[in-house]
């Protein structure tokens, strides 16, 4: 069945293509929070562990949003580690870093991610389509902060 949301096809291929950029990026980001939990050690250890699993927990639930999103959209989100290797900007880390360097390469992520709900956020607008700048403005908001939170550990 087709859609006939008052979003024109091309718009919401578009906007599809720019969703799954964030998805591959939020999974991403994770990822490498996840990691980042279980292997952080140091004095700062009971700080970050709880921390970054508040953080891993946020992202769980954010994938699933954009996700759907972009299956409300009328296209198949991508869900391998192989696709969001395509498409995502932010960098694995297969390392185990000292805990402020975890800090440090959490930033840039959530900087990254950042970079790329702009991108949604400015499609969605274009398109009219309020609901997919919605949801990326919710999540530009939220990294905006969590960069600056972990930004401030730095200092």
């Amino acid at each position: 069945m087709d859609l006939n949301t008052g979003i024109a096809v091309k718009d919401r291929k578009e906007l599809a293509d720019e969703l799954s950029r964030l998805l591959a990026d939020s999974y991403t980001l994770y990822l490498k929070t996840h990691n980042f939990h279980w292997n952080v050690t140091g004095p700062m250890f009971q700080t970050l562990h709880l921390m970054f699993e508040e953080h891993y927990t946020e992202l769980a639930m954010a994938v699933d949003l954009i996700a759907e999103r972009i299956r409300a959209l009328g296209f198949p989100a991508p869900g391998s580690y192989a696709a969001f290797g395509r498409l995502s900007s932010v960098s694995d880390t297969d390392a185990v870093p000292k805990a402020l360097e975890m800090v440090k390469l959490l930033v840039e992520a959530h900087e990254t991610v950042i970079r790329t709900a702009r991108k949604v956020v400015k499609a969605a607008e274009e398109a009219g389509d309020q609901a997919t700048a919605d949801l990326g403005t919710q999540r530009l908001q939220l990294h905006e902060k969590t960069a600056w939170m972990l930004r401030s550990l730095l200092e």
